[in-house]
């Protein structure tokens, strides 16, 4: 865990500062009141008071995402990212130890592609797959990775952060405007209509709600004033491996049929060509 994000982690349990224990046989983090969590030896720390009400992706739907991922299939998201965090955070994020903090990080490539482009900046993925934290500890050199439920409270100071990413993820308003300075930035991307939709009636997707932007408006209104706005897209050829993978990362994969899902893909030609369509928007805090 990186000094600069250890210094702005909160317990938990009792919102007080937490270090590491020194000399302990298992490496652990410990607040004054002596609540003690473990650092997992693939590198990420279990940050959730009590039980989660979700486990988050599967070990099947983080391989696939890395894949998917690894595959540059959805650079453009992580470039859109870079290039607004650049923009938002201003020329002394370039010197200055910024946190950036991904909520709802999955594998850390985001969060990755960001810290490159702020390089004083560190930064700390939240998830609540521990399949998913496993790979986000490894992301990047100067992150830190932990597991907490984003509904539950995020485990950091107040005013913590500089960059919030919020990816295909949900969202807590409040506390996103607790961990956020004044002058900090929430940057969140959500698909569009257009998202995927040579697969949605083919493979009987999910498919976007028509309300979903409203809802988003809603959801951060109270906290937060939208800025900097910009739809994303590109055009991917992929084959049916590849679409298999898409839909293994997503949250399809939790109510497709497998055999009606092949029995569907073996009717797509191959390759097809399929839509990525993402709006990212700055939102300030109010």
């Amino acid at each position: 865990m990186p000094p600069e994000v250890l210094r702005r982690l909160r317990c938990p349990v009792c919102a007080r500062p937490l270090a590491a224990v020194p000399a302990a046989a298992v490496a652990a983090l410990r607040c004054p009141a002596g609540h003690s969590f473990d650092l997992a030896r693939q590198g990420y720390v279990n940050l959730t008071a009590g039980r989660t009400t979700h486990s988050g992706d599967s070990p099947a739907m983080v391989a696939a995402r890395e894949e998917f991922l690894g595959a540059g299939h959805y650079d453009l998201i992580s470039n859109a990212l870079a290039d607004l965090a650049g923009a938002v955070a201003g020329p002394a994020a370039r010197t200055y130890p910024e946190l950036v903090v991904d909520a709802g990080a999955g594998t850390g490539r985001h969060l990755g592609a960001v810290l490159d482009a702020l390089p004083a900046a560190v930064g700390l993925a939240l998830d609540v797959s521990k399949p998913a934290l496993r790979r986000a500890a490894r992301a990047h050199p100067r992150a830190g990775a932990a597991l907490c439920d984003t509904w539950r409270g995020l485990p950091l100071a107040d005013a913590a952060a500089g960059l919030l990413l919020n990816v295909f993820a949900p969202r807590n308003g409040p506390e996103f405007r607790r961990v956020l300075r004044a002058d900090g930035a929430l940057l969140v991307v959500t698909p569009t209509a257009e998202h995927l939709g040579e697969l949605v009636d083919r493979l009987g997707l999910l498919r976007v709600d028509p309300a979903k932007e409203a809802r988003l408006a809603g959801s951060l209104a109270e906290h937060f004033t939208p800025g900097m706005s910009a739809v994303h897209r590109a055009a991917l050829r992929l084959d049916r491996a590849g679409i298999r993978t898409l839909v293994g990362m997503g949250p399809s994969a939790w109510h497709a049929d497998p055999a009606r899902l092949d029995r569907r893909l073996a009717e797509l030609p191959e390759p097809i060509t399929v839509t990525v369509a993402v709006q990212v928007t700055a939102h300030r805090p109010r």
